[in-house]
């Protein structure tokens, strides 16, 4: 009795690229595979290989980078101290403008208030306080060892969030470049193949449709 053979099954993923691995290198012998089989698979190869690379390189990079950040963060945090700033007057910039939107959509505005610095001297200048502050709160700000006020210290959650995003951002524009450079090398190889393709068939095809064996009789 017989019986229908079954449909043999593809190979595993695994399987697949070690035999193209293989092939890339030379290590498998393929009596049909062509030299620019061989190049085809290497070009992939490498394209793995870059890709591969890509990652280390954008991860340890954006690792230093968040390191650098984090410690002039830190430096920062220990030069700098937070005091409370006493609000003394809120300028009227509807009147000197005409427009009660000429701030913005921020939700802080310049007001002049006076602080003490770490080192018992007293300041006054600018300083930025909610649009709801009024004469005589306390609004919160960083200063420097000489009184003047400074930005605040940078949020290791930002500064992660930041190194991430510009890994990433290097990490997509170097893949884009890869797969440019794979797109272009395989490009280049098909129009080889076809160009030998058109010579073989242009040697062949007379033997193959007798065509050959007439022109000799003629």
């Amino acid at each position: 009795m017989s019986s229908t053979p079954r449909p043999a099954r593809p190979a595993s993923l695994p399987r697949r690229t070690g035999r193209r691995l293989r092939r890339a290198l030379g290590a498998r012998h393929e009596p049909l595979v062509r030299p620019l089989d061989r190049s085809r698979a290497r070009a992939w190869l490498s394209a793995v290989l870059g890709a591969v690379l890509a990652l280390a390189l954008t991860v340890g990079g954006s690792l230093l980078l968040y390191r650098s950040t984090a410690a002039r963060a830190d430096a920062d945090r220990d030069r700098l101290r937070q005091v409370d700033a006493v609000v003394r007057n809120i300028p009227d910039r509807t009147a000197a403008t005409g427009s009660r939107f000429a701030g913005g959509y921020s939700d802080r505005v310049d007001v002049d208030a006076a602080w003490t610095a770490p080192d018992g001297t007293q300041h006054l200048g600018t300083v930025q306080a909610p649009h709801s502050a009024v004469i005589g709160n306390r609004v919160p700000v960083w200063v420097d060892p000489a009184g003047a006020v400074s930005d605040p210290p940078a949020n290791r959650v930002a500064l992660a969030v930041s190194a991430a995003c510009t890994g990433a951002g290097a990490l997509l524009i170097l893949l884009a470049l890869l797969t440019l450079a794979l797109r272009v090398r395989l490009h280049t190889l098909d129009r080889r193949a076809e160009t030998a393709w058109t010579a073989d068939w242009a040697r062949l095809e007379p033997l193959w449709s007798g065509r050959a064996g007439h022109r000799r009789e003629d």
